[in-house]
């Protein structure tokens, strides 16, 4: 990371398609996959993988008993013998992992993107983070069962999802450039390619980032009035995926430009 704090730490993804979802973790070099068999599943600042695992690293185990971590008898609990303390009772301890589990089980039954949003948008739960680590961006993906319907998926582009607008963007063929939320390229002389490496720290914003940042971020004036055009120009969004996916008629260009035209209103909301 670009920052003299020393800070490192290993993995969570949930990687889903339109059958099926399942949750890797990391460990160094070792992982352990789960297959998301139930509604709903989660993950946030520790390993939740416990003792369903479908795919594995091969030398995993073993690696874990040379160690010391776990003596080959007992059932093996790839959080608890990975991780500094044992995490699986973290659905019920109160830290961010439970609170994102709670507002799930809260919404069961009845999860849309519009809650995936406002779950992500969270900040007493520590869901949507503040600080030092605050949350960079957010996204929401609809993966609709019918191959004939397109995923559609949802970019904040900018931090902190409460105060940013969720922009639909759908992959097409024609897709060109995205310039204004791309963020700018240094080539050879990126310090991420220097050695040693991460010695400066370019800007790295991007076009859309920047403004955010300006309007939305740093400043404390009118900040209600803008908010409530933000959401109202997520919510109209939001309205066109759905008549998109319901079969909506619109051409090829129309999918191509749905992010970029979002991105447009939102700048314009900025001036």
């Amino acid at each position: 990371m670009e920052s003299p704090m020393s800070f490192t730490y290993h993995n969570s993804f949930l990687i889903a398609d339109r059958k099926e979802a399942w949750i890797l973790e990391t460990a160094g070099e070792y992982w352990a996959a789960e297959k998301v068999d139930e509604g709903m599943k989660n993950i946030s600042n520790n390993l939740s993988i416990t003792t369903k695992i479908d795919r594995e690293h091969p030398a995993m185990r073993e690696y874990a008993r040379t160690k010391g971590w776990w003596d080959g008898k007992k059932e093996f609990n790839f959080a608890a013998v990975y991780s500094y303390f044992n995490p699986s009772r973290s659905s019920s301890s109160g830290d961010r992992f439970c609170e994102g589990y709670k507002l799930l089980r809260k919404h069961k039954g009845n999860i849309t993107a519009a809650t995936m949003m406002e779950i992500l948008s969270d900040k007493p739960s520590g869901i949507n983070m503040e600080g030092g680590f605050m949350t960079t961006g957010s996204m929401v993906s609809i993966l609709p069962q019918d191959p004939n319907q397109p995923c559609c998926h949802f970019f904040t582009g900018t931090p902190d999802p409460a105060r940013s607008i969720f922009k639909p963007f759908i992959f097409v063929p024609q897709i060109g450039p995205l310039v204004k939320t791309a963020s700018p390229v240094f080539g050879a002389e990126d310090p991420v390619k220097l050695k040693p490496r991460f010695k400066t720290k370019p800007d790295r914003r991007h076009e859309l980032h920047k403004k955010h940042e300006d309007v939305i971020m740093s400043r404390e004036t009118a900040q209600n009035e803008l908010l409530t055009k933000m959401k109202n120009l997520e919510k109209k969004q939001l309205e066109e995926v759905e008549r998109i996916l319901k079969g909506g008629a619109i051409d090829g260009s129309g999918l191509t430009m749905l992010f970029v035209n979002c991105v447009e209103e939102e700048l314009n909301l900025y001036e």
